[in-house]
C-alpha cells in the first residue's frame, strides 16, 4: 500500500507540470495585447536652416501628424534705373543703384578712356544775353566721365569746358559748314572723335523769323495789289471820262450840223 502511494505522488509529479505551463499558455493567449505609445522622431522642415539636432516628439498614434506647408518667396525682378543719359543735371545712376537697387546701364571704369558722347544738336540762340550764340547739345557715354570738352574746327586755342553732370553748352557764333565734336575725358584719357560724337553746322532759320518773313512778303503783296488796283481805277476813270468826252462832241457837232441845215432852208 505504502508502494502503491508513492508511485501515484510519482506520477503526479510528472504530470502537473505540464498541464500547469499549458493553462498560463492558453491563458496568455486569451488576455489583449498590451500597446505602447509610439515615438516618432522628426527633422525640422519648416525652418530654412538645418539643425545639428533632431527633436523627439510623443504623439497619439490615433490623430494624423501636422502637415508642413512651405510657402515658396516671391523674387520681383530688378528694374531699370531711371536714368536718362541726356538729360542735365540729374542724379548719377550708381546713386539711384544704391538707393534702389535699380540696375544700370553698363559702364567702363575709370582707367579705362570713355566712350565718344553722342552730339545731339547745334541749335543758334535767339532771344536773351547769350543771342547769337550756338547751343551745343549731346548725350553721356557708358563710361566714368570727368569733364567734357567742345573742340571746334579751326579753332585750337578755344576749347571751351563742362562738368560731368553737363548735357549741352554754349560757344560762338559759327559759319555754316564748321565742324564740331563733343570730347568725354576721365583720369584715363579722352574719348575719340567719331561719326557720332561730330556734326556739321547749319544754319536754319527760326519759326519766328519765318513768320517775320511771311508777314512781310504779305504786307508788300497787299501792298502791290492795292496800288495795281488803283492804277486800273485811274486808266477806267480816265477811259469813261474820254469817252465821254467824245460823245458829248458828236452830239454837239450834230446839233450845230442841224442848225446850218434849217438856216439854209429857210434861206431858200
Amino acid at each position: 500500500m505504502t508502494s502503491l502511494c508513492r508511485n501515484l505522488v510519482a506520477l503526479l509529479f510528472f504530470v502537473l507540470p505540464p498541464m500547469h505551463s499549458h493553462f498560463f499558455t492558453n491563458a496568455a493567449s486569451a488576455s489583449p495585447p498590451i500597446t505602447h505609445p509610439q515615438i516618432i522622431h522628426m527633422t525640422d522642415m519648416g525652418s530654412d536652416r538645418q539643425d545639428d539636432y533632431d527633436s523627439e516628439e510623443e504623439y497619439d498614434t490615433t490623430k494624423a501628424p501636422p502637415r508642413v506647408v512651405k510657402v515658396p518667396k516671391m523674387h520681383q525682378k530688378p528694374q531699370l534705373c531711371k536714368y536718362d543719359a541726356c538729360s542735365e543735371n540729374q542724379v548719377p545712376c550708381a546713386t539711384l543703384f544704391e538707393q534702389t537697387g535699380c540696375l544700370c546701364p553698363g559702364m567702363s571704369g575709370a582707367n579705362v578712356p570713355p566712350h565718344p558722347p553722342r552730339i545731339r544738336a547745334l541749335v543758334p540762340v535767339s532771344e536773351g544775353s547769350d543771342r547769337g550764340k550756338i547751343q551745343v547739345q549731346w548725350c553721356a557715354p557708358s563710361s566714368v566721365v570727368s569733364e567734357y570738352r567742345i573742340v571746334i574746327e579751326g579753332r585750337d586755342g578755344e576749347v571751351p569746358k563742362f562738368g560731368d553732370a553737363s548735357r549741352r553748352g554754349l560757344v560762338r557764333s559759327l559759319e555754316v559748314g564748321t565742324k564740331v565734336c563733343v570730347v568725354a575725358v576721365n583720369n584715363a584719357g579722352s574719348s575719340d572723335p567719331s561719326e557720332f560724337s561730330c556734326k556739321r553746322y547749319e544754319f536754319h532759320e527760326s519759326s519766328d523769323h519765318t513768320l517775320m518773313a511771311w508777314i512781310i512778303g504779305g504786307g508788300v503783296t497787299l501792298l502791290l495789289l492795292v496800288v495795281i488796283a488803283a492804277l486800273i481805277c485811274v486808266k477806267y476813270k480816265k477811259f469813261r471820262k474820254g469817252k465821254r468826252d467824245s460823245t458829248d462832241g458828236l452830239t454837239k457837232a450834230h446839233v450845230e450840223h442841224c442848225d446850218l441845215d434849217k438856216c439854209s432852208s429857210a434861206v431858200v
